[in-house]
Order: structure tokens, then C-alpha cells, then sequence
């Protein structure tokens, strides 16, 4: 049996008043998911191991079915794995957003939807201005982008621009994590140590500020800022850590002999790379609502042809709980049911080999509170011949009366690769 993993990125919902109290999963028009909830069995799942961040880089390696106890170095890391750059031991790797900052307060997290070319000029201009032995930026995806320290410590107490928005940043800048204040920390394999957190804080901190001049000088600032539109004026480091130590799928379950990873957002793809998975890029493929929905279902179509397992990431959602925009975030779950789900399904149950098909999202990203929250999400699974449960809707509601019950962690990934 091959399997797929559907994740709607932050799909989960809260009730919402304008909806008559309904989530968006329940006021969404998803006829395919339902289909699948109704043929086939369905649950829930915490995906945040306690004392971690609700985090997409938690939540998805979670899903995968590793103990982030063991494996988690932050977001960085895994950027820096997606774009190709091979880390150091002496690295410390950061996600590197543009925000938009005005009156005080972060607007908004992306840059104002910065596109990634861009973002390419901008991450340039900010390496030949501010980048040296110590300091690396380096090109990523839209407002995605990776710094690099050498020698820095990633002890620090960071504050992820998504989960802030509306709020002063001044008081957000970075802190070292206490303990660690002043601790050079050993490099292994090297007579060597790192800067220590608050050092390291130090620097980030400055080079937010000389950023924030910088870009604002920036041709690219402005005729945005002329044209009285959102402008990437700040860098926000955050998500650093070092080297990730982790096995493969293919080691943790021998059914897996090959597999792919389907996505547009670099963070899923590193998770991929580490765990021996093929990164599949799409084109057309944006990480928004505007993105190659047909393109990535063939794609997923395509590698499951040839192979034993495919991890299909939509972002979508996310971004739109992120805005707090409710009509875009109803419309890219509709997307996903009808352009994702609906010909993923169609094709595979034709086919001889059974398919087992899985969707679920790594995390609740409600449109009210426009954040991550840390709360169990619904999942369904389906196979030819599975026995269902008495659920028939895919939501947050209707999934609490599941047959798998509630699932912590690993276990949701246990369960998927046992059906054979």
C-alpha cells in the first residue's frame, strides 16, 4: 500500500460568530473530505509535544512521526537544508522574515506579500551592505529568507513576527534565553566556542536596526511607500538553531522505501531533506491561495506513481488565518477540497495498488486571533476497505467522536504506516 499525507497548513479553525458559531471547516464547502471522512476513519491529534512552540516546523516534524526531544534545532536549520546551504558546525541558522513596520508595530509579518525576486534584491543589497565573516544572508522564498552567524548561540529568546501582529516591536527584539546569558558553548568536534546569547542577541538586534535604515532608503521602498502600500522595511531574525541530527523515514519505517515532499514553503521542504525524502518543486507554486493547486495534485499523482510515500503541503490557509482574512481562508480550504483532494481521490481509487490518503492540518491557525494556537487538530484516513467510523463530515466538531479517539505525536504516524 502507498500512502499521502494532505496537510492544510494551519487549517483549523475556532467557531466563528459571523458563521452562526460554526469553524471554517464546518461552514466550507468540502464535499471530498467529507467523502473521505464518511468512507473512512477519522480522529484527532495533538501535534505540539509539551514545552515547544506551536510552530509549523514542530507540528510537521511531529506529523512525521520524530520526537522532537531528539531532533529539534529550529526553523533555521531546516531553511538552510530546503535552499541548499550545506551548515557548519560552527553555524547557527535563522529564519529571516521582511516584516512591515509602521507607527511602531509590526503590520504585518511578509513583507507585504513580498514576492521572492524581489526578495532576492533586497536579501543582496542587505548581504553586500551588512553581511561579513560573521554574518551570511542568503536568498529564500518570497519573505522567507536565511541569515547565518558563525560562531552565535541559539540561545535566544525570539519572537516569530506571525504570532505579533499589531504589537510595538521594540519590546520584541531579541533576548538571550536566561542561564545562557553569558555561556561560550563548545563547538563539537572543534577546540572552539561560540559568542554567548547575550552577544549574539547583541548583534541580531543591531543589524534589525541598521536593516530598518537600510531598506528604508531602498528603491524598491520605496515606490512602494509612494504608492501607499504595505513595504518590507525590517529584517526579523528568529527559529535559530544548529546542525539537525535526524534519521530518515526510510529508517524509522521500513515500509517506506522511497518518497517525495511536495511544497512551497522552504521550512517543509528542509524537514524533507532530512528526512530523505525527494523535494519535489512545483511550478507556479506560491505558498498563497493563488497558488498551482492542479499542478501540485499531479505531482503528487505523478510521485506516487513511482514511489512508496508523498507528503503534499498547502500553505494557504496559514497565510490567511495569518491576515485574519476569514473570506480568503473559507475560499483556499474550498481550494484544497476541490482542486487538491477531489483528483488525488478520483485517480487513486482506480488504481490496483491500494493508496492510503490522509488529511489533516499540523496546527490551528484561527482567523480571529491570526496565530498559531496549541490544540489538538482533526484528521481522517482512508483506504479501499477500511472499516469507517460513524463520523460523515471532516471538521473540528465531528471529529471529536472519531474512531481513532484523541492521538498524541507519533502515534498518528505509527497508525498511517500500519495499514500494509
Amino acid at each position: 500500500m502507498k500512502h499521502i499525507i494532505i496537510l492544510g497548513d494551519g487549517m483549523a479553525d475556532h467557531p466563528v460568530k459571523r458563521l452562526g458559531n460554526k469553524t471554517l471547516l464546518q461552514y466550507a464547502q468540502t464535499p471530498y473530505m467529507d467523502l473521505l471522512a464518511k468512507k473512512g476513519k477519522t480522529g484527532r491529534l495533538i501535534t505540539v509535544p509539551d514545552g515547544f512552540y506551536p510552530g509549523s516546523e514542530v507540528a510537521n516534524t511531529a506529523i512525521m512521526g520524530y520526537d522532537l526531544n531528539q531532533v529539534y534545532e529550529g526553523r533555521g536549520p531546516l531553511e538552510a537544508a530546503s535552499i541548499g546551504y550545506d551548515m557548519k558546525p560552527e553555524d547557527m541558522a535563522m529564519r529571516c522574515n521582511f516584516i512591515y513596520i509602521d507607527n511602531g508595530k509590526i503590520i504585518t509579518h511578509n513583507g507585504g506579500n513580498l514576492q521572492t525576486k524581489d526578495g532576492d534584491v533586497l536579501i543582496k543589497y542587505l548581504n553586500q551592505k551588512l553581511g561579513n565573516d560573521h554574518v551570511l544572508f542568503m536568498t529564500g522564498t518570497q519573505y522567507r529568507h536565511l541569515l547565518v552567524i558563525k560562531y552565535g548561540s541559539k540561545h535566544l529568546v525570539c519572537a516569530p513576527p506571525h504570532d505579533h501582529p499589531d504589537e510595538a516591536w521594540r519590546p520584541l527584539l531579541i533576548q538571550p534565553e536566561k542561564g545562557w546569558e553569558n555561556v561560550h558553548e563548545p563547538i563539537k568536534g572543534t577546540d572552539k566556542t561560540r559568542m554567548s546569547a547575550k552577544e549574539t542577541a547583541d548583534l541580531l538586534n543591531d543589524l534589525i536596526l541598521k536593516s530598518q535604515k537600510l531598506l528604508a532608503e531602498h528603491p524598491y521602498n520605496l515606490k512602494r511607500k509612494a504608492a501607499n502600500e504595505r513595504q518590507a522595511n525590517s529584517i526579523w531574525p528568529w527559529g535559530g538553531g544548529y546542525h539537525p541530527k535526524m534519521k530518515t523515514l526510510m529508517q524509522l519505517y521500513p515500509e517506506i522505501k522511497t518518497g517525495s515532499v511536495i511544497s512551497a514553503v522552504d521550512l517543509i521542504r528542509g524537514i524533507g531533506h532530512y528526512a530523505g525524502l525527494d523535494i519535489i518543486k512545483v511550478p507556479g507554486a506560491t505558498g498563497l491561495a493563488n497558488t498551482n493547486y492542479e499542478g501540485k495534485a499531479q505531482a503528487a499523482i505523478d510521485a506516487l506513481k513511482k514511489q512508496d510515500f508523498v507528503y503534499l503541503h498547502l500553505e494557504a490557509t496559514d497565510e490567511a488565518g495569518h491576515d485574519g482574512n476569514l473570506d480568503l481562508k473559507i475560499k483556499a480550504i474550498q481550494f484544497l477540497d476541490h482542486r487538491i483532494v477531489e483528483p488525488i481521490y478520483k485517480e487513486v481509487s482506480t488504481w490496483t495498488e491500494p493508496v492510503c490518503i490522509a488529511v489533516l492540518p499540523d496546527h490551528p491557525t484561527p482567523v480571529e486571533i491570526r496565530t498559531h494556537v496549541k490544540e489538538a487538530v482533526p484528521f481522517l484516513i482512508w483506504y479501499p476497505g477500511i472499516e469507517p467510523d460513524q463520523v460523515s463530515q471532516y471538521d473540528e466538531v465531528s471529529c471529536v467522536n472519531g474512531g481513532y479517539g484523541l492521538l498524541r505525536l507519533d502515534e498518528f504516524m505509527n497508525t498511517f504506516m500500519s495499514y500494509k
